[in-house]
């Protein structure tokens, strides 16, 4: 088969979903990079009496973050796509907002943090959906476990928000 015969036979799947592929993941990216400074932010400024767990579990969220960080711009070189990574394009791109200056309640943290992992686990969704599309397996698998770690943490945090 012929270059323009493949081209002709994958150009339809690529148009399907592949063609943005890499904009959804440079989306993730970014709001992965902004994330990841918001939950070290609020690392370092938790107040409240339930200081020493909060502060523990939010360095295990911007470790396994970085992870993903990591992941995702591997994702995209493997994809023949460049990764964004200059702060100004994070911050350009990202819909996650970084953190307000100053100290902020362990309540006011874990709310915030919720909220922005039910954003990452939509956006995982959303990927995991157009990568299935486009038969992009590789990235497909990744958003499965990227749905699975975010489902996690968001029922773990859910069930420390309740009162």
């Amino acid at each position: 088969m012929g270059a323009m015969n493949l081209r002709a036979k994958f150009l339809p799947l690529y148009r399907k979903g592949g063609f943005f592929m890499h904009k959804m993941l440079n989306q993730l990216l970014s709001d992965l990079v902004v994330e990841y400074h918001k939950l070290q932010h609020y690392h370092w400024y938790v107040k409240g009496p339930d200081f020493f767990p909060v502060h523990a579990q939010l360095e295990s969220y911007y470790d396994g973050v970085r992870e993903d960080i990591d992941a995702i711009a591997e994702s995209l070189l493997q994809i023949n796509h460049e990764p964004l990574s200059s702060l100004k394009d994070f911050l350009a791109t990202a819909k996650i907002e970084e953190a307000k200056p100053g100290f902020v309640t362990s309540d006011e943290i874990l709310a915030e943090v919720e909220k922005d992992f039910s954003y990452i686990y939509e956006q995982v969704r959303s990927l995991k959906k157009a990568a299935d599309e486009a038969n992009r397996y590789v990235t497909s698998m990744l958003m499965d476990d990227f749905i699975k770690k975010y489902a996690k943490s968001l029922w773990m945090l859910r069930q420390a928000r309740m009162k």
